[in-house]
């Protein structure tokens, strides 16, 4: 992985407005996939490797749709007409339109995009046959324009991209408070298989079986006497809350270390009553903290099982 220490230069503060449009370029190897990346976990429609002379047109066209409100683009530099047109489009899109339109320009040293190109093994797109330094002293003649017009100059050379994920969520989470880390809590029936995303994985099936209760069997861990039989029973509330501590305790580290969700499995048998009882109840305490999302991933195909 490649580290390198953040240096920023705010050119005006980025504004938040109705509708968000960011604008991504700067020089080939300086961050702007994982910029994009970031931006996508923020709720952004993005687009990668669009033409200068689109964006206008393309702005007018999104400001139409009321389901999207916040776009982010990546100009990506391959040829020569983009050098050509894109300090004109920036000026019509900031003048023409509103301040919501953000210019973001990624930046890093000579030496360390050398670096970031040779360890990669790719040719940079202004010297594809010639040596790297070259492209690299070319593009940054030719940006010299495009940076002096950016709202916000991010210089990567000493930036981990987790760092550079930390700056953009810094500058831009606040525009949408709803994009927030938020923790999914499932609940599952090992007989199905694990859950293919869940982070952590609790077994509950040390815990007494409402299945071998008839009046209960064809019940789930959402009605209220399941619910109390597996809550109550015998260890059950010492359990909970070490775990529910464990989970509470650990989920800031989670959400500084840049985690944009964490996914808690809890498994029982068929996934229908125990694991059932314990996700829901879990999901609703973290909630009052947290934003949670609860999901039940096996208790529809268990009963339509026992039915037939």
């Amino acid at each position: 992985m490649l580290y390198y220490c953040k240096f920023v230069i705010r050119k005006d503060q980025i504004m938040a407005a109705d509708n968000q449009f960011v604008i991504i370029t700067g020089m080939s190897g300086a961050g702007k996939t994982v910029a994009m990346q970031s931006f996508e976990d923020l709720g952004y429609f993005c687009v990668d490797n669009m033409p200068p002379s689109l964006l206008p047109k393309f702005k007018e066209l999104i400001r139409e749709q009321r389901d999207i409100d916040k776009v982010a683009l990546v100009v990506d530099l391959r040829s020569k007409a983009f050098y050509d047109e894109v300090i004109e489009m920036f000026s019509e899109l900031t003048s023409k339109y509103d301040a919501s339109t953000n210019i973001i320009f990624l930046d890093a040293s000579d030496n360390k995009l050398v670096s970031r190109y040779k360890e990669t093994r790719r040719a940079h797109p202004l010297a594809r046959e010639g040596r790297i330094i070259d492209g690299i002293k070319l593009e940054r003649k030719l940006l010299a324009n495009v940076k002096k017009v950016a709202d916000l100059v991010l210089d990567t050379t000493n930036m981990s991209p987790r760092e550079l994920r930390e700056e953009i969520f810094h500058n831009f989470e606040s525009v949408d408070t709803n994009n927030t880390f938020h923790v999914e809590v499932m609940s599952f029936g090992f007989k199905y298989g694990l859950p293919l995303d869940a982070d952590i994985v609790m077994d509950v099936r040390f815990l007494p079986n409402p299945y071998y209760d008839p009046v209960m069997r064809k019940e789930t861990g959402l009605d209220k006497d399941v619910s109390n039989y597996v809550l109550k029973s015998k260890g059950a509330e010492e359990f909970y809350q070490h775990f529910y501590n464990l989970i509470k305790s650990t989920l800031p580290a989670y959400e500084e270390e840049g985690k944009a969700s964490l996914t808690v499995a809890i498994g029982c048998t068929g996934g229908q009553h125990r694991s059932v009882a314990i996700a829901q109840k879990l999901g609703e305490d973290l909630s009052h903290d947290f934003k949670v999302n609860i999901t039940h991933r096996d208790v529809s195909r268990y009963i339509k099982e026992e039915e037939n």
